[in-house]
């Protein structure tokens, strides 16, 4: 079938593309900006890409003109900081698809959103709310999914969860902990979106879907412990306010503060099936809550995590054009260049640490100064350190990387560019090269920072000295020396 996948590059994108294409679909993918999104070669030579952002209904004939679907999945989400409320943000992008949908001739639609079954909803479950509204009164056949937490490695429930009880030997949370979810594993989730696609009795149809375990919060956290061999104090106190519970959270796990937020006031509906009808018309075998955590390790070990929540959602980048940032500015920067020469047998294993920068590897000197760093953007309201990476071994254009996003990474160029996402006056951009100078192969290292205002050039200059030895000795140890 002719497959339109919106919002291929995010979380649940990621993971269903390479199915879809394995089941023998023609898939078309939706992505607002192409040069982030890079899945594998041998994936990316056997679909087609369509530049396309769904909050600008006016160029709809312009890039689908000509273009016909029989499916179309929305798999579009929300969860960060918009110059609009969420919920008309939410409901602007699904009209938007379904003006798209109807100029395609799509026969179904499938959507993926949140367990809504709740009278008072939290203003993220009632954004999901009001998508599933408008694609039920689209006048498509539509077939919609409502998941709880979605249990994978690299989902952001899971790596929150991940973050808590890794880090926090004792966890004082509110007493909405004992709200009760029905967790499922990612891979649940993907085989009923595969098994929907054509199926005329999921048409026009609402699914509930979850894994066969109902648990608290606080017994996820327990499970979760359980099954990483920690033991784990969980402390649920009334005194814990969501506002105070969202800043812990933030500051805790590698999460942004708005989505903190979201996710805590979310606790106070239970996120439970109710309407158990898709094991009969899509049954498939479900997985335990523990069965999901041990999947998603295995995962991880294997260093074969697809997605992440931290590359697919909202950044500093989330208004801007990420493409104008490729091209380093000239004009009005400021400029750390250093160098040095490297062996021509050793510019693979020196390209190699470069892409391997951040996360576990560390940042190869002053790896607590980074760190110190991220603690102070937190408190500033940044994204901290503490977000790591999708990979240890290989780097995707709008991967995370700490305080940091990825630009370009061109391993057959050797070239890395990183955008700061830390809280700064100012933009920046660090960029890794290997280039051949006159016969002699040169390891390049530019720190570029174009200041905004008086602030700006303050802060510049404040840094001067912790760069002289920072990237002075960070440039010595990934050339080897």
């Amino acid at each position: 079938m002719r497959i339109l996948l919106t919002g291929a590059n995010g979380y649940i994108g990621m993971r269903l593309l390479p199915v879809l294409v394995e089941a023998g679909h023609e898939v078309t993918c939706v992505v607002r900006e192409s040069r982030r999104f890079q899945p594998s070669e041998g994936l990316y030579k056997k679909i087609k890409v369509i530049d396309f952002d769904f909050l600008h209904h006016d160029r709809v004939e312009t890039y689908f003109t000509g273009k016909e679907f029989d499916v179309a999945f929305y798999l579009i989400h929300s969860l960060k900081d918009t110059f609009i409320s969420l919920e008309e943000h939410e409901r602007i992008s699904a009209e938007c698809f379904i003006e798209v949908s109807k100029f395609t001739n799509v026969k179904q639609i499938v959507y993926l959103g949140g367990i809504s079954n709740a009278s008072a909803l939290s203003s993220h479950l009632n954004a999901r709310k009001i998508v599933k509204d408008t694609l039920i009164n689209s006048g498509i056949a539509f077939t919609i999914f409502e998941a709880g937490i979605i249990v994978g490695s690299g989902s952001a429930s899971f790596e929150i969860i991940r973050d808590l009880v890794e880090k926090l030997p004792v966890i004082v949370a509110p007493i909405l902990l004992k709200s009760l979810c029905q967790p499922i594993a990612i891979r649940n989730v993907v085989n009923y979106l595969r098994d929907s696609i054509g199926n005329e009795k999921a048409f026009n149809k609402t699914f509930e879907i979850g894994g066969p375990d109902v648990l608290s919060y606080k017994q996820m956290l327990e499970q979760y412990a359980e099954v990483r061999g920690y033991t784990r104090y969980i402390l649920t106190i009334p005194l814990v306010t969501t506002h105070i519970a969202s800043f812990w959270l933030y500051f805790i796990t590698s999460t942004n503060f708005t989505l903190a937020r979201q996710l805590v006031e979310s606790l106070k509906n239970d996120v439970v099936c109710h309407n158990k009808t898709v094991q009969e018309i899509l049954p498939q075998e479900l997985f335990s809550y523990k069965e999901a955590i041990q999947m998603a390790f295995q995962m991880i070990k294997q260093n074969m995590v697809v997605s992440s929540w931290k590359d697919a959602s909202s950044s500093t980048l989330n208004h801007l054009d990420i493409n104008q940032y490729i091209e380093v500015p000239v004009f009005g920067c400021f400029r750390d260049r250093k160098w040095t020469e490297i062996p021509e047998d050793k510019v693979e294993e020196v390209a190699d640490r470069f892409f391997g920068i951040g996360g576990v590897h560390g940042w190869y000197y002053a790896d607590i100064l980074w760190r110190i760093r991220g603690i102070i953007d937190k408190i500033m309201g940044g994204v901290g350190i503490q977000r790591g990476r999708r990979n240890n071994d290989e780097l995707q254009p709008g991967d995370a990387l700490d305080l940091w996003r990825v630009i370009l990474a061109d391993r057959n160029n050797h070239r890395l560019l990183l955008f700061a996402e830390m809280k700064i006056p100012g933009e920046a951009w660090l960029e890794f090269s290997i280039v051949k100078f006159h016969g002699k192969f040169i390891l390049k290292q530019t720190a570029t920072f174009r200041p905004k205002g008086i602030a700006g050039r303050n802060y510049w200059y404040s840094m001067l000295p912790f760069h002289f030895f920072i990237f002075r000795n960070m440039l010595k140890k990934i050339a080897g020396n």
